[in-house]
């Protein structure tokens, strides 16, 4: 049977409940939640309904939360589902899992993978959740440094007619980001041998730089634009991410993570958060490759979710009163709240 695993919930979206007597997690229902989140599950439960009588599903399902417990119960006793779970005819098992139960894997860095920089460091295509907006100016003779010019219609990473392009794209979710960007060099110098460009196969590590050459040799050829225009597009958002500085805090992100992961046996809550304390700087003392107030909350979240079992006193106390004043400093000298820091604050 085929497993789909589903995970619907977020902290912010399962707030505690009123009281010391009202009805343990487990005991949560549909009419514990407010009103918005009772609207936002049910409208799940009928999308969720709807991809399962498309693909002819009789799911049995398993709840791994609170919320997703909500959200299992509620699929089970829709009209729709059940008519459709008395005549479909494949079998799936659901895994309904709360994100609050892994916040480390939400806002963590996970290792030297293309895919997953592209899709969160490039902006997302108007209308799409799971594409990104590639910049397409480099393959015309516009000469501009704006780089959210909307002049010419962005690329993105969808290219299910070409062939090339849909083999690249399985290259960066499955290789190593130096190994897939070989692939991107290489894919690009068989495109080009192709149309008979006059390309130099260099070898050696791959920059962006060189990319970008082998891509300006396509720019005033609009057959070989046309033929290869959605490998250009995927090489171009390799060119833009490895570019781009949110890529190097990115690594940066990563870096620190694994120093945590290897250091928490020895190193005790309150020697971890004074670790971080210097690294909070304010809007006027930060520098490009610093971390914004976004980036130390992402960072407490996973600090607070691996370190496990917090031993409290005296000390914790002093280490996160520092953490939360400085943080708080922070965020008042920032000029202009980002949205997500004015839905927090």
């Amino acid at each position: 049977s085929a497993e789909l695993c589903l995970l619907p919930a977020l902290a912010a979206l399962l707030p505690p409940l009123p009281g010391s007597g009202g009805p343990g997690p487990a005991e949560v229902g549909l009419g514990a939640l407010p009103a918005e989140l009772r609207a936002a599950v049910r409208a799940l439960v009928g999308e969720l309904d709807s991809l399962f009588t498309a693909l002819g599903l009789r799911e049995e399902s398993f709840a791994v939360g609170a919320l997703s417990r909500v959200v299992a119960d509620e699929l089970a006793s829709y009209t729709s589902a059940r008519n459709r779970r008395r005549t479909a005819t494949n079998k799936a098992s659901v895994i309904f899992v709360d994100r609050t139960l892994d916040l480390a894997g939400a806002v963590g860095h996970h290792g030297d993978n293309l895919a997953e920089k592209i899709l969160s460091v490039l902006p997302k295509l108007p209308g799409h959740k799971t594409d990104v907006m590639v910049n397409m100016v480099e393959l015309t003779a516009l000469q501009t440094t704006d780089e959210t010019c909307s002049i010419i219609a962005p690329g993105c990473l969808a290219q299910p007619n070409d062939p090339a392009a849909k083999a690249l794209w399985e290259s960066f979710m499955n290789l190593k980001q130096k190994e897939a960007v070989m692939e991107a060099r290489r894919h690009l110098v068989e495109a080009a041998s192709r149309e008979n460009l006059p390309i130099k196969m260099s070898m050696g590590r791959v920059t962006p730089e060189q990319l970008s050459s082998y891509i300006q040799l396509f720019r005033n050829n609009l057959k070989a634009l046309e033929n290869h225009c959605g490998l250009l597009q995927l090489v171009l958002a390799t060119v833009q991410t490895l570019k781009h500085p949110q890529t190097s805090k990115w690594d940066n992100f990563l870096a620190f993570e694994r120093l945590l992961l290897q250091t928490i046996g020895e190193s005790e809550m309150p020697s971890v958060l004074n670790q971080l304390l210097p690294m909070i700087k304010s809007y006027n003392e930060r520098t490009k490759d610093d971390y914004a107030c976004e980036d130390f909350l992402v960072l407490l979240i996973y600090i607070y979710s691996v370190i496990g079992e917090i031993k409290g006193g005296k000390e914790l106390d002093t280490a996160e009163e520092k953490v939360k004043r400085a943080l708080v400093k922070a965020i008042c000298d920032e000029p202009e709240l980002s949205p997500l820091l004015q839905k927090i604050t």
